[in-house]
């Protein structure tokens, strides 16, 4: 036993459709001593992020699924608080995979954790947001499938979200004319006249289709999917000779009770007379190229030049109910849990 008390909040039974109470619960567990090589971090901000949801099915995915009685997948924010490695010292800031828990243990040379250089103008949470996962994943779909020109029109779903914000941002610097599609006019005024889109459909007003028509007069370029159903299907039409679709996932239908009977975007794309060019992507194909990226959001972030919103839960107990918040559209912008200071 140590003197650190953690909570780990697990999956108690496979959700069937939306997550129910008592789907994920909060348990304490052990803290073991550290063996020679490991560290200890406390969690300070945990990101929830859409493609937690399918993990929860006993479905085979692009990721295996979270085993019964496992801690929920996620990335956080931490602080070292005990070290017997010679890679961290007490007092480092790191970004890992620890899940959603208080405290973790893993290897001094585990894969996947990245010590956080504070940089002045960037908040620790802005690494889960759109300086970490979620705006690597917006600025490499962007850039390495999407392959914007500048004149092209780009349109992005969930526009208001990391990934969204981060992809209508570089398409705007990359001289693009970009379209944000977003639930809601408030959403959609801050995708306009904060993150400075040309325009933003709000796909809740209940006239997709013709809006999105009249955004895009002269048609789509790239199309950012982050959403597939109702906007995939308004999208589709639109979409000029030479197209890209990068394919980032399609939360509208990650509370289904069956995943193999929802229409998905690739049903909707290979039904078009002519198939645009497109693909699921996942960020760690370019993870080689993590501090790169890294160092040229933050950039963005510390300069003012990279703007974002942010909805934040206040303690482990509070995970769950922000989660299922999310799948919903409720959050604005990034959503994250307050874990410690």
């Amino acid at each position: 036993m140590t003197e650190y008390k953690n909570r780990a909040v697990v999956l108690n039974r496979r959700p069937e459709g939306e997550i129910r109470d008592g789907d994920l619960v909060v348990q304490e567990r052990e803290q073991r001593p550290l063996k020679d090589g490991e560290v200890r971090a406390q969690t300070l901000w945990l990101s929830l992020d859409p493609y937690m949801r399918p993990r929860m099915n006993d479905s085979k995915g692009y990721m295996d699924p979270i085993g019964i009685g496992e801690t929920i997948v996620g990335e956080s924010v931490g602080r070292i608080v005990e070290s017997k490695s010679d890679q961290y010292q007490v007092g480092d800031l790191i970004t890992s995979y620890s899940g959603w828990q208080e405290y973790s243990v893993f290897p001094g040379d585990a894969p996947m954790v990245y010590k956080i250089e504070p940089k002045a103008g960037v908040p620790l949470q802005a690494y889960l947001g759109v300086a970490g996962m979620p705006g690597r994943t917006g600025y490499c779909g962007l850039m390495y499938v999407g392959k914007p020109k500048a004149g092209e029109t780009v349109v992005v779903s969930a526009a208001s979200g990391p990934v969204g914000t981060v992809v209508g941002q570089t398409a705007k610097k990359e001289g693009c004319r970009v379209v944000g599609v977003a639930g809601g006019p408030e959403k959609c005024r801050f995708v306009v006249e904060e993150l400075g889109f040309d325009a933003c459909v709000d796909y809740k007003a209940g006239n997709l289709e013709a809006d999105l028509k009249a955004a895009c007069p002269d048609g789509i370029d790239i199309y950012f999917e982050n959403v597939g159903g109702a906007v995939t299907r308004a999208v589709a039409p639109l979409l000029n000779k030479g197209a890209r679709v990068p394919i980032c996932g399609y939360v509208s239908a990650y509370n289904a009770a069956d995943m193999a009977s929802v229409e998905t975007p690739f049903h909707v794309l290979k039904a078009l007379d002519e198939v645009p060019e497109h693909r699921f992507f996942l960020v760690t194909e370019w993870q080689a190229q993590h501090q790169e990226i890294t160092t040229i959001l933050t950039d963005r972030v510390a300069s003012g030049e990279l703007k974002y919103r942010e909805t934040v839960a206040e303690g482990l107990d509070n995970a769950v109910e922000a989660f299922k918040g999310m799948l919903n559209g409720k959050n604005f912008g990034k959503q994250l849990v307050h874990i410690a200071d």
